[in-house]
């Protein structure tokens, strides 16, 4: 586990997730061409699931399930 401090929308949260999320999480952010704190937010708002960490690895795994196949 690797855990970050970050300031999500005006508040400063730690988040703590396997080194694979993180670089999933900073490869999306990049492809969107937006930050990594934005993404977090954007996920912070929309989640179901009361758990932040358990709301961004559902977010990762939906990413990679709607990509396209190569």
């Amino acid at each position: 586990m690797r855990k970050r401090s970050l300031t999500i929308a005006g508040h400063r949260t730690s988040i703590a997730l396997e080194p694979p999320f993180w670089d999933a999480l900073e490869s999306i952010a990049g492809t969107r061409g937006i930050s990594l704190p934005h993404l977090i937010a954007e996920i912070d708002e929309t989640r179901e699931d009361p758990n932040l960490s358990s709301a961004i690895r559902v977010f990762v795994l939906a990413w990679y399930r709607s990509a396209p196949k190569l």
